[in-house]
């Protein structure tokens, strides 16, 4: 790799036909990859649902949630358990270590379920075990209104929903790259048979009786087959009818004999199903529905022929208006450009530096060839990796935009110092190449070495961060063979010969003035690095630690939860004062409202349970973001206004974006958990600036409680199931699968035969319903009571016990800083015996996160070290290297103070870039020192002098380069979100300049030190040679860390 340079010199083609081919490559791999969010990552983490509709929480709890928990949790691999219970539903998420392979953990928690599932009750609909599929979140929402034309009414909500369920759906899927497509309000059409209950009584009738009989009348069964005229042919039972008004007509055989028509005790009417979610878009009822794309592709193109199917489809139906509701592809559209335009800036901002410094066009373009042809060939490595262009591989590639042009800079500025020696350019690329070679490698080597060890992190974290330190690392060593390759041999060809005598610039006797100074009094300069070190570590307590920054998105969502046991009309009205609230807040441009449905920026992270029609959900439509301020102040005005909203809980802020923390206690006693749980709410409301805290253990809700008097429906011969099903039927119509069917050209329509609805509301009616008994129909007043009670509306579980969720917003707080508050509090530290606290979500993610980035960081450190170590065959010289590490944490902790910036993912991204730029610097400096003192014959504090003279100028050049290159990042110009990447330029720039002064100045006094600690180490064994009893022929062996072995490398250079 040394000679390299002086080859590609004297044959250019080879060289120039090789980057022609990587450039090629890398264009056709940029066109090729998708433009995505993040990158796509599999968790083995499973969910099961199993549904039993009518069934309370408690029941669901005790006969199937901990049947399922009980048999997953022998399952390998297991990591946690958490498990949520609503009316009729349990969602059961089991989340996996990582190593678990996704398939595995799938099929292994299938079979976990089928052992149990004779166990379930017999109604239990077969539990559905799903893997998380982090790609199924939806991209884009959107709402369908019907519009009447002159003469011609519009679509109503039944035909509406139709249309969106099988036109829309039809026409989506169909698209390239939709994984889904999902209607939320809107409503069923069902065929409703509503009993008389006076009549049913008369005739000692039971809602269930009818609804069965039915059921074995209208359907279709197959016959047989039979031989007529010599051939084959099929019997087919055809008793179904196509019209609610034939049903009405149908004659049905009662239990005891006799026989009715069905419309002498029914209403028979073609309708719609109870509405159980609702969809609004500026208070104007609507159907919305969400647009999700599969695993793989891209959110740019899956948005881009959506929108353009959308349009064929409004030309095709005039009659309707399509509006976008929530878009995120927008964001991440944006981000794509933004970053692409950070990137070019970037690039502009560190050639110009590069010009302001060499003052030579022909220099600056030469260094300015490197950047693009650093960047292109890293396309081609990245798209064999199966990588995507995405916020993680942009963020990679804007960090090291600065950093591809520093090792051409260097290699550019020797060889204008050789021209101005007198040499002609061919003479002066071929000395200058040969002479820095080493050290150019050796900066780019333990780049590498920082940047790959991020892409072997553990937990969620490192799944994502793989791309980054790939694509870091592949442009970091594209730029190394820029620079040994292409840089030298242009320089040869391109540059002129410069005549006049090179005077250096005036900041330069300052510097060597200082230098000399910091020489003279190296203990001072010690002392002050020493004391500078510490004081960084100190202010670390007064950083706000975080886990991801809050996004500045221009959409945001607020979530309003009403009491257990409210309607879906009453939702709506406060969903509606809520809407009107949150309109009157400056720089809100549209309110879309979801109720008891709808996943449209939810938290993917967040185990999911099923709708429920007592929760809203407000997607907000913020103004553009240069037009408003940050969203955060606008969300705090959201909250204030809310304030306002009479008996509902509400949320403010997108689920995914690091807004809320979750702390979560747990225990066996449901009583000590419940009176723990209010000490701590109670305590939670006293932190100043939180927003709202949401707890899941005052969820009681108003049930009615069937009580059997044993020994008179023993006696009369009831059973309770035949209460149960009595009562049910009578009231919500039968399980869905039970019901019998309308069958129409395209679609089922379910039949469901209840009670009118009047008849809900009066209890005293209920308990004149007939249950069938041994000795013929029974009152059920006679064998039960029925009386008002309450039970739990939801029911948390985590690891197999109980638990209570804290949902906390953050409102713009830092996560770490809300987590030690919260540890702080009196009922938090006295928990009752038995209950204790866990976390999950944010704070989990953030402890793991911060430890593999240490481990990640230490890797770092001992891949320097090592690499150094082969590279200058020397052990002690690398510490003066590694010296350069603690003294750029001060400036990138003051950077990130200075600008009220949490030390958070970004920051520490930041950090382990700067860990690569600091030791950078060093090498310069010592590899030189090291030249001049074996090469030249110089004393030590000549060669450092001499190295401080000579390479002060390429470090300065590439500070600023690296800097310029990342200032549009940290002023967060352009388009883009700027709300991640800023606080990681800030935390680089800050420490860039500390690291790079203080490295100019300190490096060379720790030289002297190490220096001496190594000729000590010479004496110490020169005297163990010397000591009696020793041959004289031992003195051969080179003592460690002697300068002529030290310097081996070099001297082949």
């Amino acid at each position: 790799m040394l000679n390299v340079s002086s080859w590609s010199i004297r044959n250019p083609i080879p060289a120039v036909m090789l980057f022609v081919l990587l450039c090629f490559a890398g264009v056709l791999s940029f066109n090729a990859m998708k433009v995505q969010q993040f990158p796509d990552i599999e968790l083995p983490t499973v969910t099961v649902s199993a549904q039993l509709p009518g069934a309370a929480p408690a029941q669901l709890e005790t006969e199937v949630a901990r049947k399922l928990e009980n048999s997953i949790a022998s399952v390998q691999g297991l990591k946690h358990i958490y498990t949520k219970v609503q009316d009729g539903n349990v969602t059961l998420t089991a989340e996996f270590r990582l190593e678990k392979p996704v398939q595995e953990a799938v099929d292994d928690v299938r079979s976990a379920v089928s052992k149990v599932r004779s166990d379930l009750p017999g109604d239990l609909r077969d539990p559905i075990v799903n893997k998380l599929d982090m790609a199924a979140q939806p991209v884009l929402a959107f709402t369908v209104r019907s519009i009447p034309r002159a003469g011609v009414a519009g679509m109503d909500d039944e035909a509406l929903s139709w249309f969106v369920d099988n036109e829309v759906t039809r026409k989506l899927l169909a698209v390239r790259g939709v994984g889904g497509v999902t209607r939320v309000g809107g409503v069923n059409r069902e065929v409703r048979v509503a009993l008389d209950p006076l009549k049913l009584q008369a005739l000692g009738a039971t809602a269930a009786d009818i609804s069965r009989q039915l059921r074995q009348m209208q359907q279709e069964s197959a016959g047989g087959r039979v031989d007529v005229g010599g051939g084959e042919q099929p019997v087919r039972t055809i008793a179904t009818v196509q019209t609610a008004q034939q049903l009405g007509a149908l004659q049905l055989a009662l239990s005891d004999g006799r026989r009715i028509r069905l419309d002498e005790v029914a209403n028979v009417s073609d309708t719609i199903a109870e509405p159980r979610s609702a969809a609004l878009l500026d208070g104007q009822p609507v159907v919305g529905f969400e647009v999700a794309r599969s695993k793989g592709e891209s959110e740019v193109t899956v948005g881009a022929a959506v929108q353009q199917a959308l349009v064929e489809l409004q030309a095709a139906h005039p009659d309707i208006e399509l509006t976008e509701s929530f878009n995120f592809v927008e964001p991440v559209q944006e981000e794509y450009t933004g970053s692409m335009h950070l990137l070019y800036e970037g690039a502009i901002l560190a050639v110009l530096v590069v010009w302001l410094f060499l003052r030579n066009v022909r220099a600056t373009f030469v260094s300015a060839v490197a950047l693009p042809l650093s960047v292109i060939p890293a396309f081609a490595g990245m798209y064999l990796l199966g990588f995507s262009v995405n916020v993680i591989t942009l963020l990679a590639l804007s960090l090291v935009v600065g950093i591809l042009v520093d090792d051409a800079i260097v290699e550019v500025e020797n060889i204008v110092r050789h021209l101005r020696m007198g040499k002609t350019p061919f003479q002066a690329a071929m000395e200058a190449a040969d002479e820095i070679g080493l050290a150019v490698i050796a900066t780019t080597f333990t780049l590498v070495a920082v940047f790959l060890p991020t892409a072997f992190m553990s937990g969620v974290a490192g799944k994502f961060f793989k791309q980054f330190g790939w694509t870091a690392s592949l442009a970091v060593v594209a730029s190394l063979v820029v620079a040994r390759m292409l840089t030298p041999m242009m320089a040869a060809y391109i540059l002129k010969p410069i005549k006049g005598e090179h005077k250096d610039p005036g900041w330069m006797k300052l510097y060597m003035r200082m230098a000399g100074w910091s020489l003279r009094h190296r203990l001072l300069t010690m002392l002050g690095a020493t004391a500078f070190f510490f004081g960084s570590v100190m202010l670390i307590p007064l950083l706000p630690t975080g886990f991801i920054p809050p996004d500045d998105n221009s959409q945001t969502q607020v979530y309003l939860e009403l009491p257990p046991g409210s309607t879906l009309q009453q939702t709506v009205r406060a969903a509606e004062q809520a809407r009107l609230l949150v309109s009157g807040v400056d720089h809100v441009k549209g309110v879309y409202t979801t109720i008891g449905g709808g996943t449209a920026g939810a938290d993917p992270f967040a185990p999911q349970g099923s709708g429920e029609v007592r929760k809203a959900t407000l997607t907000v439509k913020l103004t553009e973001r240069g037009t408003r301020p940050r969203k955060q102040g606008i969300e705090n005005q959201m909250r204030t206004a809310l304030e306002r909203l009479p008996g509902a809980r509400s949320k403010v802020g997108l689920g995914g974006s690091g807004e809320k923390y979750i702390l979560v206690l747990t225990g066996d006693d449901p009583v000590a958990l419940q009176k723990a749980a209010l000490a701590v709410e109670n305590d939670l409301r006293t932190i100043p600036g939180l927003g709202s805290v949401a707890s899941s253990a005052s969820l009681i809700r108003p049930e009615i409680a069937v009580r059997p008097d044993f020994a008179r429906a023993a006696d009369l011969g009831v059973s309770s199931a035949a209460i149960g099903d009595t009562l049910r039927i009578a009231t919500l119509g039968d399980y869905d699968v039970a019901l019998p069917k309308l069958n129409l050209s395209q679609r089922q329509v379910p039949i469901v035969v209840r009670l009118q609805d009047s008849a809900r509301g009066n209890l005293a009616l209920l308990e004149r319903l007939a249950v069938p008994g041994t000795r013929g129909p029974v009152m059920l007043g006679q064998v039960a009571t029925l009386e008002m009670t309450g039970g739990p509306a939801v029911i948390d579980r985590y690891d197999r016990a109980r638990n209570v969720n804290f949902e906390i917003e953050l409102s713009g707080l830092p996560l770490g800083d809300v987590k030690a508050q919260v540890e702080k509090l009196p009922a938090v530290k006295q928990l009752p015996p038995g209950v204790k606290i866990i976390e999950i979500g944010d704070a989990e993610v953030m402890g793991e996160l911060f430890a593999s980035f240490g481990l990640a960081m230490l890797t770092g450190v001992l891949c320097i070290y090592i690499v150094l170590v082969l590279l200058f065959k020397d052990f002690l010289h690398p510490v003066t290297i590694l010296c350069a590490l603690p003294l750029s944490l001060g400036g990138a902790f003051v950077g990130l103070l200075l600008t009220d910036k949490s030390f958070s993912m970004p920051s520490l991204i930041g950090l382990i870039m700067l860990m690569g730029i600091a030791t950078k610097n060093s090498i310069l400096l010592v590899e030189y020192a090291i030249v001049a003192r074996r090469d030249h014959g110089l004393s030590r504090v000549d060669a450092l002098l001499d190295a401080c003279h000579k390479r002060a100028r390429p470090i300065v050049m590439t500070t600023l380069a690296m800097g310029a290159g990342m200032m549009p990042i940290a002023l967060g110009l352009g388009v883009a979100d700027a709300s991640f990447r800023s606080p990681m330029a800030i935390a680089v720039i800050g420490g860039l300049i500390t690291s790079t002064v203080l490295s100019l100045l300190v490096v060379p006094a720790v030289f002297t030190y190490i220096d001496d600690v190594g000729n000590g180490w010479r004496r110490l064994l020169h005297w163990l040679q010397r000591r009696p009893g020793r041959h004289d022929g031992d003195d051969a062996t080179p003592a460690l860390g002697d300068p002529a072995v030290a310097g081996a490398p070099a001297a082949r250079a």
